[in-house]
């Protein structure tokens, strides 16, 4: 089945807490997981939250990298959607698990633009 990207909702329990509250290590931990996969970062941004928290997103040239952390419940909510087949999601999911210490990773696949093919060929059949 062909599809234009393909997006990961990733689920991180069991955090270290600190790490989940230093905004420059995932800034800097989203950009080399990206990059390690294959994709080309475009821009970030990451905001640090008070007392804490922090949500922050990696533009890719494949789509996007986005996290929101949530220090005292040691969770975080990773979204990784990527576009063609140069940049690997999962490389990106397990860099990020690894670097915040989770002790257990949910993940969720979603093949995004599998009827658009589809679609493509029905009108290219069409008589105009």
């Amino acid at each position: 089945m062909k599809a234009l990207g393909t997006q990961l909702a990733v689920e991180l329990f069991d955090c270290d807490e600190n790490l989940l509250n230093d905004n420059n290590l995932l800034e800097r931990s989203l950009i080399e997981a990206a990059t390690n996969a294959g994709a080309t970062v475009v821009d970030s941004v990451f905001h640090q939250f008070n007392p804490y928290g922090i949500s922050g997103a990696v533009i890719i040239a494949e789509s996007h990298v986005a996290i929101h952390t949530w220090p005292e419940y040691r969770y975080a909510a990773l979204d990784i959607f990527t576009c063609g087949n140069e940049a690997d999601p999962d490389t990106i999911a397990g860099e990020v698990k690894a670097v915040l210490r989770a002790e257990r990773m949910e993940v969720s696949r979603i093949l995004r633009g599998v009827t658009v093919g589809e679609q493509e060929r029905t009108y290219a059949q069409t008589p105009t």
